[in-house]
């Protein structure tokens, strides 16, 4: 078992941070000269290629048991459809605002154990989750009076990604975390070839494909490391440090986000937004920490 080291658990989170928004904001670059799927496309391609020569090289155990066959098929689509909208949303959105509707998740996640999983929710938490979802919505109300329904797509964002976790669980007990994403590279590249093959003679641009220029090859080449690297970074922090350390570092994310966004596209959430994000984090935080307290006092 490895040994925790905080500091170093701590320092890949703060590394997923960075990467994360830096990620999100080549999609947005992109978003408007580079088909959707054809995104996609390269964004898992470029995980597979870099994750199979490590798995290679560290003669790591590659087969998988036959159970988790379709929940791995799942957790693929889910983390496809997932990247997508969010993707899209960021054709029309500022940064920061897509960033944070999207941190409506773990409010997701806690009502998801609740009415789905049967967990016990006391009304402290509930009550964290329908100040979050306020929150949420003075972030989304200035850009859906702006840009109308993508607005509300980092919503479905959040609530893939809850769905995509609860699988994740199921799997990752069983599957290391390097050999799950390979995998999943693998999968979704498959997957989303068989969609472009399928729609070739569609007229819908997210279908269509291109040849991009040498700018937009670097930049397409950029998103998925930065996107494999970032997700591993997350992954080796949770190998150094407990996961009730790194929750409230997540937040990290919104602020790297509105940076990122103020340098490239000189974006800057209005005041309400900026309230709405206030409080989301806040009420976050306090889940996080209610969520420490109840551990503790079973543990």
């Amino acid at each position: 078992m490895t040994q925790d080291r905080p500091l170093l658990g701590i320092a890949f989170m703060t590394g997923f941070c960075i990467l994360a928004p830096v990620g999100d904001s080549i999609a947005k670059i992109l978003g408007d000269s580079v088909p959707l799927v054809q995104l996609l496309l390269v964004r898992f391609v470029a995980q597979a290629v870099l994750l199979w020569p490590i798995i290679w090289f560290t003669r790591m155990p590659v087969r998988l048991p036959r159970r988790f066959f379709w929940l791995m098929v799942l957790r693929t689509i889910l983390h496809i459809l997932g990247i997508g909208a969010m993707f899209t949303s960021l054709r029309y959105l500022p940064l920061a605002d897509a960033i944070a509707i999207a941190f409506v998740m773990p409010f997701i996640m806690l009502l998801l154990g609740k009415f789905v999983l049967n967990e016990e929710v006391g009304p402290h938490r509930l009550a964290a989750c329908f100040v979050g979802f306020l929150g949420t919505l003075l972030v989304i109300q200035p850009s859906f009076a702006a840009v109308g329904w993508p607005a509300l797509l980092p919503l479905g964002v959040a609530v893939n990604f809850a769905l995509f976790v609860l699988v994740t669980r199921q799997v990752a007990k069983d599957v290391d975390a390097m050999n799950l994403q390979a995998q999943s590279g693998v999968i979704a590249t498959v997957l989303l070839l068989g969609v472009l093959l399928a729609f070739s003679g569609s007229e819908l641009n997210m279908f269509a494909v291109i040849s991009p220029n040498n700018y937009e090859w670097g930049l397409l080449v950029a998103i998925g490391v930065l996107g494999t690297v970032a997700h591993l970074l997350m992954t080796w922090s949770l190998r150094f440090a407990p996961s009730a350390t790194l929750a409230p570092m997540q937040y990290l994310e919104i602020p790297m986000a509105t940076i990122v966004g103020y340098l490239i596209f000189k974006d800057f959430p209005n005041p309400l937004a900026s309230l709405g994000i206030c409080i989301t984090i806040g009420a976050g935080l306090y889940v996080i920490f209610r969520e420490q307290q109840l551990y503790r006092k079973g543990a």
